[in-house]
C-alpha cells in the first residue's frame, strides 16, 4: 500500500504528472473520472504567487471532487519559496510538491526546476526550509541529474528524505535529455531497492500503455507510476492500466462516442474556467490524441485546431461522432 504521510493511495497508485497548460481543473476532472488516484496542478511560479499574479493564483484552484490533489510550485529563492508555501497551505491541498524537474530554459536559467540539480546542497536546504514552513506533507518531483556526468539521484533521494519529504517522483531522464531518448528506470529501481529509503518512490517517464506500466511495476518495484504526456487527450489510460493490473486483460479502446463526449466536456469546462479565447486555444493540443488512429481524420483535426467559435467546434465534434460511429480505430 502506498501512503504519502496519512494519505492512502491504494496498492499501486497512478498519478497525473503536473504539466503546464495541460493538468488544469478541466483535464484533471476527466482523469479523475477515469481512475487517476492523485493529481497535481500545473506548476506554479512562486514569484508569481507572492506578487499575486492572476495566472499563478488561478492555478491554485482545486475542487473537492479532485482530492487528493497536490499543488506544485517552483522557484529558487528561499524567502519566496517559504512565502509561497504559506499561500499554498491556505488553498488546502493534500500535498505541496516542489518541482526540481522542469527542463525548460526560462526556468532552469534562474536555477529553478531542473536547474537546481547543479547545486544539490541548495536543493536540500531549500527543501528543508519548505518542509519547516508548512504543515502540509511535502513531496518532490525531479530528474536523474543535470547531465550524464552529474547523476547523484541516490544521494539526492536519501538527503531529501532526511529533511522530511514524504514521497519522491523521479523522471528517468537528465535535464540535458529534455524529453528525448528513453527514460532510464534502472536508477529509479536502484533507489527503490536502497534499504535506507522508506518513502514512496514514484516512477515517471515513457509509460504509455498498460503492458508497460505492469512490466515496469514488476521490474523496478516502484510504489506507483506518474503519467504525463501519454495522458494528453487520453484520460482513459488510467482506467486501462487499472484494469490490466487487476485482470491481466486489455480493455477495448474508448468508443468514438466516449471520445467525443470527453472532448466536449473538456472544451466546455476549459471555456468556463479560462474564458473562451484561452479555453479554446489550450484545448488544441488534446484533439490529436482524442482522435488518434481514425482513418481520414486529419481534415477534421485541422479544422478543430483552427476554429475559434465554440459552436462550430461542437458541431464538428458531432460530425466526427456521426462519421466514425461504426469505425474501430487501428
Amino acid at each position: 500500500m502506498a501512503k504519502i504521510a496519512d494519505i492512502d493511495l491504494g496498492d499501486f497508485p497512478l498519478l497525473l504528472a503536473p504539466m503546464e497548460d495541460v493538468s488544469d481543473p478541466p483535464f484533471r476532472a476527466l482523469c479523475k473520472e477515469q481512475g487517476c488516484d492523485m493529481m497535481y496542478t500545473e506548476f506554479i511560479s512562486v514569484e508569481g504567487l507572492i506578487r499575486d499574479a492572476s495566472k499563478s493564483v488561478q492555478k491554485l484552484d482545486i475542487y473537492d471532487y479532485e482530492r487528493p490533489v497536490g499543488i506544485q510550485i517552483f522557484g529558487a529563492e528561499i524567502s519566496s519559496m517559504r512565502r509561497a508555501a504559506e499561500i499554498v497551505e491556505e488553498a488546502k491541498p493534500e500535498v505541496l510538491d516542489i518541482n526540481y524537474g522542469c527542463p525548460v530554459k526560462k526556468v532552469v536559467c534562474k536555477m529553478a526546476g531542473a536547474g537546481i540539480l547543479q547545486d544539490i546542497p541548495k536543493m536540500v536546504q531549500l527543501t528543508k526550509e519548505i518542509v519547516d514552513a508548512t504543515s502540509l506533507p511535502v513531496t518532490v518531483k525531479t530528474r536523474l541529474g543535470w547531465d550524464d556526468n552529474s547523476i547523484k539521484i541516490e544521494e539526492v533521494a536519501e538527503r531529501l528524505q532526511d529533511v522530511g519529504i514524504k514521497a519522491l517522483a523521479i523522471h528517468g531522464r537528465t535535464r540535458k535529455q529534455m524529453y528525448k531518448g528513453e527514460a532510464d528506470w534502472t536508477q529509479i529501481g536502484a533507489i527503490k531497492r536502497n534499504p535506507r529509503i522508506h518513502i514512496p518512490i514514484i516512477g515517471n517517464g515513457d509509460i504509455d500503455s498498460p503492458q508497460k506500466a505492469v512490466e515496469y511495476k514488476k521490474k523496478y518495484g516502484v510504489d506507483g507510476i506518474m503519467i504525463g504526456r501519454a495522458s494528453i487527450g487520453n484520460p482513459w489510460i488510467f482506467r486501462e492500466i487499472k484494469h490490466y493490473v487487476k485482470t491481466g486483460e486489455l480493455l477495448d479502446p474508448p468508443t468514438i462516442s466516449e471520445r467525443v463526449a470527453a472532448a466536449r466536456k473538456h472544451l466546455q469546462h476549459s471555456i468556463e474556467w479560462k474564458g473562451q479565447k484561452l479555453g479554446i486555444l489550450e484545448m488544441r493540443r488534446h484533439y490529436t490524441n482524442y482522435f488518434r488512429g481514425f482513418h481520414g481524420i486529419k481534415p477534421y483535426r485541422a479544422e478543430l485546431v483552427t476554429q475559434d467559435d465554440p459552436e462550430v467546434i461542437y458541431n464538428l465534434l458531432d460530425i466526427i461522432e456521426e462519421r466514425y460511429n461504426s469505425f474501430v480505430p487501428a
